[in-house]
């Protein structure tokens, strides 16, 4: 395994990669037994990260200059603290890729990336089926928030909303 650690590289995504992102991002909606982004929602997400106003941040994990995994995130903000949260959306590795070291490497770059940004928390959700994941967050001392409880309206419910306001 150590081996394998020095051949780990961790890099800032680049326009040149976003169809390897791509496919990394439909492998994971696979893996959540998800729909995978339409021809308009990829488009979304080239522009929305590789534009000229970035919204979110991506890291891609190599193996032998492979790209075996990502991390994506974005900031949020704190008015209580007074500082940036950072929000990991996706981390990802591919299932051959699992239990080496990659997802852990991937992880640590995020929490360098919010020490760097100031932030005041990192935080993300996993679901209750992936225990791998559960178990690997716990034993690196996050918590699960028990007392707050996630909401959503999706895009059908805003529209809705919004003509009945």
């Amino acid at each position: 395994m150590n081996k394998l650690r020095e051949k780990i590289k961790i890099r800032k995504a680049e326009a040149k990669d976003a169809d390897i992102l791509l496919g990394l991002i439909n492998a994971l909606a696979d893996y959540e037994k998800l729909s995978r982004p339409n021809d308009d929602a990829r488009r979304r997400l080239k522009n929305d990260i590789f534009g000229h106003n970035p919204k979110g941040y991506v890291y891609l994990a190599e193996v032998n200059n492979k790209p075996v995994a990502y991390a994506f995130y974005f900031f949020t903000y704190s008015s209580f603290l007074a500082k940036p949260t950072l929000y990991l959306e996706d981390i990802f590795v591919l299932p051959e890729y699992r239990s080496k070291g990659i997802g852990k490497a991937l992880f640590k770059h995020c929490v360098k990336m919010a020490h760097e940004e100031d932030c005041g928390r990192m935080e993300w959700m996993v679901l209750d089926w992936n225990k791998t994941a559960i178990d690997f967050y716990e034993k690196v001392g996050a918590q699960q928030i028990k007392e707050w409880l996630p909401y959503r309206l999706d895009e059908q419910n805003l529209e809705k909303l919004l003509k009945n306001i």
